[in-house]
């Protein structure tokens, strides 16, 4: 079980890619075409942006310190990682201070990365390119912000019922209250599996988990619905909007929403081939060393994290956005937009992402702020941070599973090193904490998980978390990875910071107890678990059923000649309890089985459910549907008294005590979803 946490958490957790392809029959640009912006933004109504330029006394980074410090840093943490290859870029002022590449962009043969020509996926940062392009038509007045979004999409594509009110707004702070599902179609490793951008939205629509605008919670769903509006409002693809309003202008030869597979009608045209011999490799770390991964195909969801990009071109993107929309000549958006990617739509206790119209804001060391974002594929993680009071942009892509470990820190690093004073960790305990453990103690569940059927059970299982204080610190654990927090300020606020960095969680207390807290991201809340969804419940479930079943067989090879006595309805219950027995074990070592394979993420995200999860859960199905006959036959198995032909007491309580263990479990797989084997 903890195996399996730790894979499908990866999946379901940092899976912040795309949505889908539109249509688009042209042959794409070549990469070294040229284009200039004609679409200049129309006068604001709102002041202008911050400016980019560092602000007075703001020491720039010196490129041969900046270098030393990048080079150590990226060495030891790729070691400790095990990561192949990476690319940074850091900008300031208007200049590309370092532009480097680190390791291999594949290994048979070596192929080292080059920053300004190997392509990496950028997951999720693909996301503020989406953002751009709404906030163009938003001050072009042909989108508002307020408006639902179904005034702006294809009449096959719109949200019905409920979802009706869903607004653009909603989308960019990610609150359009729908339940979040990834495995089995977010990622592909078959390009025939490809589809449109309009049939994935409608085929793979997610379900109603609350009203809009009442909590943030990721949704990939909700960034697929804006490209497609605004790929309607001009009458062009996702993909070739991109090209025209953002990567041509600004010359970013090497960055690209299309992907390196063979062309098929009804699908934008795929990747040109002048630049399918730079795209990176993704690996994964295995005992005997590196693997490589299947190339991840995300144009089915373009909009939230089909791009592929260098370090060199998101240097320009970063001088871009630090110039408020322009750079070089180009001009990608105007002073509106430059206003809105700093200014959070949603408010949030101080250190809490606001969504700055759909770009994360970053509390970074030293009390700067940053925007940009954070993307992941199976194999590929980034991070793109900017920095206006610092006219500073950093931004670290790298190809391998672990890669996290180094984009979530490496902003933070720079910024610390040089802008930071330095600070000494582990920060103390708190004696307070260990007096008040239970305000906080408890199973917390994340509220970005799907809503039922297999995908919400296995969510069921790895979105959990436990919370727990031990010597003065809280801790919290997750897919077999565990944090450790002291508080940050009096315990009524329920603010706590990390013992050794600058992440903070936020607890949300009612009446001195914590019912949910939110880290900084602000992507999702963990919400106290009811009792019937706590994995200690499940697992105690679990642990009694397996005990009866066992127990069951055990019976059969032990009883004596007088416990073997019985009457025709007791002979027929034992035979049905039998085989409930047989397809419960049954369903536990398939379930078992599957937990093992899902050490494979590949597999768990391409095959999902796969043979055996979808047996397993008809095993558990026939089993509790036996029950109800089991149940049935209880009054008639009592009713033998202690005639010869009849059952013994200890063997009817044994029976009763069964069927007992078996309803409540079953009801209690029925409620989360277990029991859908036909479900996703």
């Amino acid at each position: 079980m903890r195996s399996l946490g730790k894979a499908i958490l990866f999946a379901l957790a940092i899976l912040a890619a795309a949505p889908a392809a539109a249509q688009d029959t042209g042959a794409a640009p070549a990469p070294d075409s040229r284009a200039q912006a004609t679409n200049p933004a129309p006068p604001s109504t709102l002041s202008p942006a911050p400016t980019a330029v560092a602000a007075p006394g703001v020491t720039p980074l010196d490129p041969v310190r900046l270098e030393a410090f990048v080079d150590g840093w990226m060495t030891d943490a790729m070691n400790r990682a095990h990561v192949a290859g990476a690319s940074v870029a850091v900008v300031q002022n208007g200049q590309v201070v370092l532009k480097k590449g680190y390791g291999f962009a594949d290994l048979n043969p070596r192929r080292p990365v080059d920053p300004d020509r190997t392509l990496f996926r950028i997951g999720s940062v693909s996301k503020t390119f989406t953002w751009i392009l709404v906030m163009k038509e938003v001050e072009a007045g042909r989108i508002r912000l307020d408006r639902p979004i179904n005034l702006y999409l294809p009449e096959k594509v719109r949200l019905p019922g409920r979802l009706r009110e869903v607004t653009v707004r909603n989308l960019m702070e990610h609150t359009p209250g729908l339940e979040d599902r990834a495995l089995g179609q977010l990622f592909e490793n078959d390009p025939r599996r490809v589809r449109p951008l309009d049939l994935y939205l409608r085929q793979e629509r997610p379900g109603r988990d609350r009203s809009p605008g009442i909590l943030s919670s990721y949704s990939n769903y909700g960034v697929g619905l804006a490209g497609a509006a605004v790929a309607l409002g001009e009458g062009k693809s996702f993909e070739r909007l991109v090209e025209e309003d953002i990567t041509l202008p600004l010359g970013m030869r090497y960055t690209t929403f299309r992907e390196p597979r063979p062309e098929r009608r009804g699908l934008p045209a795929a990747m040109p081939a002048a630049l399918r011999p730079h795209v990176s490799a993704g690996f994964g770390w295995r005992t005997a060393g590196f693997v490589e991964n299947d190339y991840e195909y995300i144009g089915h969801i373009a909009p939230a994290g089909s791009a592929s990009s260098t370090a060199g071109d998101m240097s320009r993107y970063m001088l871009m956005l630090l110039g408020d929309g322009s750079w070089n000549g180009a001009t990608v958006f105007g002073p509106v937009a430059a206003r809105a990617f700093r200014s959070p739509l949603r408010q949030t206790t101080d250190g809490m992402n606001g969504w700055a119209h759909g770009f994360i804001v970053y509390d970074l060391p030293g009390g700067h702020k940053g925007y940009g974002h954070d993307g992941a594929t199976i194999a590929f993680h980034t991070k793109m941070v900017v920095v206006p009071d610092l006219g500073l942009g950093v931004f670290i892509t790298t190809n391998s599973e672990n890669g996290h470990r180094l984009s979530r820190a490496f902003p933070d690093a720079v910024v610390q090193h040089f802008y930071a004073q330095p600070q000494t960790f582990p920060r103390p305990p708190s004696r307070e904490l260990g007096q008040s453990a239970d305000m906080f103690t408890g199973s917390y569940l994340t509220t970005r998980r799907a809503n039922g059927g297999l995908e919400g059970f296995v969510g069921l299982l790895v979105g959990a978390s436990e919370v727990v204080v031990q010597g003065g610190r809280l801790l919290t654990g997750q897919g077999g990875e565990v944090k450790s927090w002291v508080p940050d300020g009096p315990l009524a606020q329920g603010r706590f910071i990390a013992t050794t960095g600058n992440e903070r969680l936020f607890f949300r207390l009612e009446d001195g107890r914590a019912v949910s807290y939110r880290d900084e991201m602000n992507a999702f809340t963990m919400k106290r678990a009811a009792l019937t969804e706590r994995a200690s419940i499940l697992a105690l479930g679990a642990g009694l059923t397996v005990f009866a079943a066992v127990a069951t067989f055990a019976g059969l090879a032990l009883r004596n000649r007088r416990e073997l006595r019985q009457n025709q309805i007791q002979a027929r219950a034992s035979m049905v309890q039998t085989m409930q027995a047989g397809l419960w074990i049954a369903a536990f070592g398939l379930f078992a089985a599957f937990a093992d394979q899902a050490l494979d993420i590949q597999k768990v995200m391409y095959g999902w459910p796969g043979p055996l999860l979808i047996a397993a859960s008809a095993c558990a199905l026939v089993a509790a549907a036996l029950t109800l006959v089991t149940i049935a036959a209880l009054p008639a198995v009592w009713q033998g008294g202690r005639r010869v032909d009849s059952w013994t007491a200890p063997r009817k309580t044994f029976f009763t005590l069964t069927v007992l263990i078996y309803a409540l479990f079953s009801v209690l797989l029925a409620m989360n979803g277990a029991l859908e084997p036909w479900s996703r």
